[in-house]
């Protein structure tokens, strides 16, 4: 069975097959490693790793490329106002970045690509645009992308830009260039920022150059898949496209996939809203990493998902349900033979399960044979009517299932301390959910940052805060002694 995918440059769903029939090739658009990574991310990354995983069990080899882009204004500005070099501003949010993917039991992809670490291959393709005529340098040193030189530009996103007029903004930047609807390749360097000495000037890439360098530079001028989250759709999407294919003269990437937005109670995530989460505050209010990671993947990713605190109870409860189900089968005894029934229940649930994914990776439509076979075969335990022919054929079809959604393997606990430490060198252990608490979590810092907490929740009159913190101590052999000299506590 091959995987058809909705392709964004066709308008269709395409079969999904290696060019070279052999290795299918796919580059995704990593982080900007400026801050922590939250949930709208990891909804495409875990959407990518999906697809990778579903490519596996089709049995169909993947080279996947993942940028690190690790220099960008954000970056740049951020790291000046720390007073220290990119490098070891970027550092702990990349190594951040990482743990989260492994938390969510993300699959690393087969080369990670930092951007300051391909510097020499995109000054080579700008210097190759300029010999083609179209790219240019601007009075200040910048050099840009002459978009009258790709007629083909929006062919991805759709987007009709012949009436686009100078003064119109298609790509913010602060930089001179001759039209407006041209793009930032190289931006010259300013006082005081980060910058590198180069054949086309010293400065630093713009951020669309990158990907289009470090994509060709593993896997070819012409590649299978290109993958991210729809807001990369325009301009960057359609950047690399117009760089590289004037570059080379040849398809950049022949199939584009685009995982949806995802909303927060029926809003869109931001910070003002209230409802901005990245995984190690949902990790700190007692979900779980598994729980997560079902929860975004759970709508197909060409569906909008709207992420709630009761999709996660869902979540958290299906996988309880898959848990105990497997316990079920893996420690109990069961007679010698086969039930034709489960047999057959078996192989359809398999080959429904498998025929979702590979129809545009339909997560929803698969889970449903997975949990149908579930009430079949524990209906059939308890009237005896499983053998051990069914616990092995069932349990091949959970170990499938496992293959792409795996949460059936109970490894929550690490992502669970690790939140916890994160929290008590962050000064943050006020936002972990009272059941996380343990004498093994609470180190010295911990309890004064818990206490200091508690007097604070005090002069807001926010008593049932403070008494939850009072409790919450208790239950770990902590007791806070209030006095007219302050406030202590100690251990029991």
């Amino acid at each position: 069975m091959s995987l058809r995918l909705f392709n964004t440059l066709s308008g269709t769903i395409d079969e999904l097959v290696p060019m070279d029939g052999q290795v299918l090739r796919m580059y995704a658009c990593g982080p900007t490693v400026y801050d922590y990574g939250h949930i709208g991310n990891f909804r495409t990354f875990l959407q990518i790793d999906i697809l990778r995983r579903t490519l596996a069990l089709l049995g169909i080899p993947v080279r996947h490329v993942m940028n690190i882009t690790d220099v960008d204004d954000k970056i740049i500005h951020n790291a000046a106002e720390a007073g220290i070099p990119i490098g070891k501003y970027t550092a702990p949010f990349e190594q951040a970045f990482l743990q989260d993917l492994e938390a969510l039991r993300v699959q690393r992809p087969e080369q990670l690509a930092r951007a300051t670490e391909h510097i020499d291959r995109m000054v080579e393709l700008v210097q190759k645009l300029a010999a083609a005529g179209a790219a240019y340098q601007a009075e200040d040193g910048s050099w840009y992308f002459r978009l009258s030189a790709f007629p083909e530009y929006g062919k991805l996103s759709k987007k009709d830009l012949t009436g686009i007029e100078d003064g119109a903004r298609v790509d913010v930047d602060e930089y001179e260039k001759d039209s407006a609807r041209d793009f930032a390749l190289w931006k010259a360097a300013k006082p005081g920022e980060t910058s590198w000495d180069t054949d086309i000037g010293r400065g630093r890439p713009g951020w669309h150059i990158e990907c289009s360098a470090m994509a060709m530079e593993y896997l070819g001028e012409s590649f299978d898949l290109h993958a991210g989250g729809e807001d990369l759709t325009f301009p960057h999407h359609e950047n690399e496209i117009a760089q590289s294919e004037t570059a080379t003269h040849k398809p950049f990437a022949r199939h584009w996939m685009h995982v949806r937005f995802l909303l927060v109670d029926g809003r869109k995530m931001s910070k003002s809203e209230g409802n901005f989460y990245t995984l190690r505050d949902l990790l700190l209010k007692g979900y779980k990493a598994s729980a997560i990671r079902l929860a975004l993947v759970s709508v197909p990713y060409g569906h909008q998902l709207n992420f709630t605190f009761d999709s996660l109870v869902e979540a958290t409860n299906a996988i309880d349900r898959l848990r105990t189900f497997s316990q079920r089968l893996t420690q109990g005894k069961f007679p010698e033979g086969a039930n034709p029934d489960l047999q057959s229940a078996a192989s359809k649930a398999q080959l429904d399960y498998v025929a979702a994914l590979s129809n545009d990776l339909n997560t929803a439509t698969a889970r449903a044979p997975i949990f149908d076979l579930i009430r079949i075969a524990n209906t059939a335990i308890d009237q005896g009517q499983l053998f051990a022919g069914d616990r092995d054929a069932i349990l091949a079809v959970l170990a499938s299932f496992d293959a792409v959604f795996d949460v059936i393997e109970d490894r929550d606990a690490q992502p669970t301390r690790q939140a916890l430490a994160w929290a008590e060198q962050s000064g943050r252990m006020s936002e972990v959910a009272p059941e996380l608490l343990s004498r093994d979590s609470l180190t010295d810092q911990a309890i004064d940052a818990l206490v200091a907490e508690r007097t604070q929740a005090k002069k807001l009159r926010n008593f049932a805060r403070a008494d939850e913190i009072r409790k919450s101590l208790a239950e770990n052999g902590i007791v806070i002694e209030d006095s007219k000299d302050g406030v202590r506590w100690k251990r029991k």
